[in-house]
């Protein structure tokens, strides 16, 4: 990968490599887990594993790191024997389907392994077969050019009877062209001792590819963003162009949904059924109510409520809970607050620490200034109030309900309700009676 980060902790749409792998895992009821890591990498996997859906898995370092065989024997002795079956599989591969999975367990072999038709040329293991039976794996880099010809590829997923592996294990050999032990040697070993031996088809070679560098992890990228899409649009989402929206697992989107190009959305957020999102659209822990339109805007960690209408350009973030109804247009920004239903701050707003009554307008250019250089502190603007345009809150501050402010305004103390004010410092306003007209 050319990089200091491990390979198995680069993201794939949202989610670390291993993520995946071991939410597979998960997915076909696998009893026990244990990942074989390095010192790189130990200290991560606790926390994957739990954000994948275990409550704990069992790490062993390989030290020295002498090939695949070495590595099972590793896991292994960690574990007590036992008379079951054991799935070996590599972090690198985070589009292996579950339904794959369960296929080569319904399988019946000493071992069963996966394999798949893969375009040449490749650095994959070569399945060897004699008399269309699966004879042994060559490694890429100890096969003949005639084995190199060969398109059918040991995709690293196997199925083994645990005591036929423990045995097969202890009499591996190292005589190979990078000195190591390989798991692929057990296969041929279980052929020359009449075992059962059991290949399992890849529909698709592209589900069983590992990724070894940043062009392929883009490549599994784009793959698994394809099938996010489709996974949804199968469930009633329309999705204008899958190829510039992007997704990531554990999203729930209602049916009726229109997602438009150019969208991201991710970190398990919520939408409801007949919003609109985007184009240019981006949520992150994000949770929209129904009938709710969203464009050319980022909601982060924010909950936005039914008929709302956002953007463009807004930014909502922090916590922020915004009501029914509620309009948010042309960049307006809003942070940790409080948006009651039927409010609206339509231009160039700032709205942070803050409660906004029902039905209350924001003018443009309206801010609450909620930072005093130490600490953040609340502006509560009550009911059907009036901002004017270009009015500066000095927190802390109540506005009560019914209250205005004239345009300019800069307000440092609490408006009662019903007040209006304005000016610099803001203050009633007081209607004055010319003579002649009591």
């Amino acid at each position: 990968m050319k990089s200091a980060r491990p390979k198995v902790l680069h993201d794939i749409c949202g989610r670390p490599m291993l993520w995946y792998v071991l939410r597979l895992l998960g997915d076909v009821a696998v009893s026990e887990v244990v990942v074989v890591a390095n010192a790189d990498i130990e200290e991560h996997v606790p926390e994957i594993a739990r954000a994948a859906g275990h409550a704990s898995v069992r790490v062993v370092l390989q030290e020295p790191q002498l090939g695949t065989g070495h590595a099972v024997q590793v896991a292994l002795q960690g574990l007590a024997i036992q008379e079951g079956r054991v799935i070996v599989l590599n972090a690198d591969m985070p589009l292996v389907s579950a339904e794959l999975v369960q296929r080569l367990l319904a399988s019946d072999g000493a071992v069963s392994l996966v394999t798949a038709r893969m375009p040449l040329p490749s650095n994959f293991g070569r399945v060897i077969r004699q008399d269309d039976r699966v004879e042994r794996i060559v490694e890429q880099r100890d096969a003949t050019p005639d084995e190199l010809a060969v398109d059918e590829m040991n995709a690293g997923l196997y199925v083994f009877d645990e005591t036929k592996l423990r045995a097969a294990l202890a009499a591996l050999r190292n005589d190979n062209a990078q000195s190591e032990y390989y798991l692929t040697d057990t296969i041929a070993q279980f052929v020359h001792g009449g075992e059962r031996v059991v290949a399992v088809r890849a529909d698709d070679h592209r589900s069983v590819l590992g990724i070894n560098d940043r062009a392929e992890l883009a490549a599994a990228r784009a793959r698994l963003g394809a099938l996010l899409c489709e996974q949804h649009m199968k469930a009633g989402v329309t999705i204008v162009d899958p190829a510039t929206t992007y997704l990531e697992p554990d999203l729930r989107i209602a049916p009726d949904v229109t997602i438009f190009p150019n969208t991201t959305i991710s970190r398990s957020s919520t939408i409801a059924a007949h919003s609109e999102i985007g184009p240019n659209a981006r949520l992150q822990n994000a949770h929209i109510g129904k009938h709710t339109l969203i464009c050319d805007s980022v909601i982060e960690d924010s909950t936005v409520g039914d008929y709302a209408i956002i953007g463009p350009w807004t930014h909502i973030r922090g916590g922020a809970l915004v009501g029914t109804g509620v309009r948010l247009g042309n960049f307006v920004e809003v942070k940790n607050s409080q948006i009651a239903p039927g409010a609206k701050a339509s231009h160039l707003a700032y709205l942070g620490d803050a409660v906004i009554g029902a039905r209350t307008n924001i003018g443009a250019g309206s801010i609450t200034c909620n930072f005093d250089g130490i600490q953040k502190n609340r502006t509560e603007i009550g009911e059907d109030v009036a901002i004017g345009s270009n009015t500066s809150l000095v927190a802390p501050v109540r506005i009560g309900d019914g209250a205005l402010t004239g345009a300019g305004s800069v307000v440092t103390r609490d408006v009662g309700p019903g007040e209006r004010v304005a000016g610099n410092p803001a203050r009633p306003i007081v209607k004055r009676v010319r003579s002649g007209d009591a």
